[in-house]
């Protein structure tokens, strides 16, 4: 009896494993490239240069999947991979030529722009055959790109607030307006590009945030004015530092990242405010300079894998506009209501488009005298006359032990 017990549990762990094994196997088996297709530029010595925005993709640290080494082990294309951190800086980037680029993940907005001023390529979704097979049908011939010429969707989020909950009076979050709130001033942030600052101020007075109107933008501008004196510093990428280390303690941001600073510091929360707020989509698109579109294509079908878009996904914690991505994700991420929000509160958001040359123009103008103005605040006079104080007194001190010196000179 003993025996057959021994036999009959030794049987028990071999279908045990062969069961795991079968698993594994499945798991591995569920998913698979398409190598016939992403062998084809195998050996040709081809790079891309990719621009994207910081920290924006999976890059294989904390054990996540390196997506650029990913791609060029597959392909046997080398993959150049520099940062940006706004759209404008962008745009100024590819406008005055100084910096070639194969693939670019600009804004709504952004794209919308460049495909105005003719300098993005047309795709050619036969190259990408992810396009029609994965992305959700929602993100299909955006506002941005009606007939989806020129982009394929990357990631897609809203912007919010982020506040610190230990500093921040709950009653004082009612909507934009914490924004100036002079209860925290100069633990306030805000954006450091044009167009998501005049967004919020626009939003806050109760206009579209995509006004061609000269009369509202300038009310936004007087808005953001009056707004400096209780900013800390305009930022973009610096936020993770001044949030997560409690240098400051209100900022907008986009949903992703706030999920990202969340994990590092559990007191920080996350609130859309009720007069609405921006709904954006990050996409994919070629450059009208690029020679090597076929391979940019590639890597654009490349990162609407779903197993890529889910890799992506959960290290950077945006949202995915593919679906089939999901279930590959972590589930806390695929589940949570500020990655993916209710038709409700998406209901009461806009999406940007891209504004007339009147209203882009007036806007950067009033944006850089408002920035410009802000860093002659009060704050940075009583930091020059402190400044001045010190050397001052730092001179007569000098002045006081060379006289002394002089007289114990006299003496002897």
């Amino acid at each position: 009896m003993k025996m057959k017990k021994i036999l009959s549990c030794f049987i028990s762990l071999l279908l045990l494993a062969f069961a795991f094994c079968t698993a594994i196997g499945a798991q591995e088996e569920e998913y698979s490239y398409d190598m016939e297709y992403y062998s084809k530029f195998k050996g040709q010595n081809i790079t891309l240069y990719v621009y994207n925005w910081g920290e924006y993709i999976s890059d294989g640290g904390e054990g996540s999947l390196n997506v650029e080494k990913e791609f060029e082990e597959l392909t046997g294309i080398n993959v150049e991979y520099t940062t940006f951190d706004s759209n404008e800086s962008l745009y100024a980037k590819l406008k005055n030529g100084s910096a070639s680029y194969d693939v670019i993940i600009p804004s709504d907005y952004m794209i919308s722009r460049l495909a105005e001023e003719g300098m993005l390529q047309k795709l050619d979704y036969s190259n990408i055959p992810n396009f029609e097979k994965y992305v959700d049908a929602e993100f299909k011939n955006p506002e941005y790109d009606p007939n989806n010429e020129y982009s394929a969707p990357y990631m897609w989020g809203t912007v919010g607030i982020i506040y610190n909950t230990k500093y921040v009076d709950e009653a004082d979050v009612t909507g934009w307006e914490l924004l100036w709130n002079e209860k925290y001033a100069g633990k306030i942030l805000m954006f450091d590009n044009s167009r998501d600052a005049f967004a919020i101020a626009l939003k806050k007075l109760g206009y579209s945030m995509n006004t061609n109107n000269t009369d509202e933008i300038r009310e936004a501008a007087d808005e953001l004015s009056a707004q400096a004196d209780v900013i800390q510093a305009y930022v973009m990428d610096q936020i993770f530092d001044k949030m997560v280390e409690e240098n400051a303690y209100i900022a907008p941001y986009y949903a992703g990242d706030y999920l990202t600073m969340v994990e590092d510091n559990e007191d920080l929360a996350f609130f859309i405010p009720p007069e609405g707020t921006n709904l954006f989509t990050d996409a994919m698109c070629i450059p009208a300079t690029s020679k090597k579109r076929e391979a940019a294509e590639m890597f654009i079908n490349f990162m609407c894998e779903p197993v890529i878009s889910a890799a992506n996904s959960d290290m950077i914690w945006y949202s995915t506009p593919i679906s089939a991505a999901k279930p590959l994700m972590d589930e806390e991420l695929a589940s949570s209501e500020i990655a993916y929000p209710s038709e409700e509160l998406l209901a009461n958001t806009e999406r940007y488009i891209n504004l007339s040359d009147e209203a882009k123009q007036l806007m950067d103008e009033l944006w850089i005298s408002i920035v410009r103005s802000n860093e002659l605040t009060p704050s940075f006079w009583i930091a020059v006359a402190v400044i001045c104080v010190a050397s001052l007194a730092v001179v007569f001190r000098n002045m006081h032990i060379k006289k002394k010196r002089l007289e114990a000179r006299k003496k002897y």
